[in-house]
């Protein structure tokens, strides 16, 4: 039998899940936490960074997705500074740091995908 199918459930946080598949799309799935993963596993970011290498994601969508990414474990969260300007910084966490192969893998799908069956741009085209 296969390891992701073992047992009739599993579980994590305290959240149930028909499979693993299941709960590593809980996880990393939707339109932008992968895409955040991407632009943090290279380094430490701030939010306005992370703001202009993604300018197609809303600031409260972006906002969403790192709380949502920082409660599951695989973002981390760092103020400095107790007044304003504060500084805040995100960054992978050793969990997220263990799904960079999994993105690597995604990306290099993409790109193969990209050169045989559509084509790059120099600018954004609706």
């Amino acid at each position: 039998m296969k390891t992701e199918c073992s047992g009739d459930f599993v579980k994590l946080n305290g959240k149930t899940y028909p499979c693993t598949v299941s709960l590593t799309m809980d996880l990393v799935g939707g339109k932008w936490k992968t895409v955040i993963l991407y632009h943090l596993k290279d380094g430490v970011k701030r939010y306005n960074e992370l703001c202009k290498e993604m300018p197609s994601v809303t600031e409260m969508t972006l906002s969403l997705q790192l709380k949502q990414l920082e409660k599951d474990g695989l973002v981390s969260r760092k103020v400095y500074g107790r007044k304003p300007p504060i500084k805040v910084v995100y960054s992978l966490t050793d969990f997220g740091k263990s799904f960079v192969p999994v993105l690597e893998a995604i990306t290099q799908w993409g790109n193969q995908t990209v050169l045989e069956r559509g084509e790059f741009l120099d600018a954004a085209v609706d």
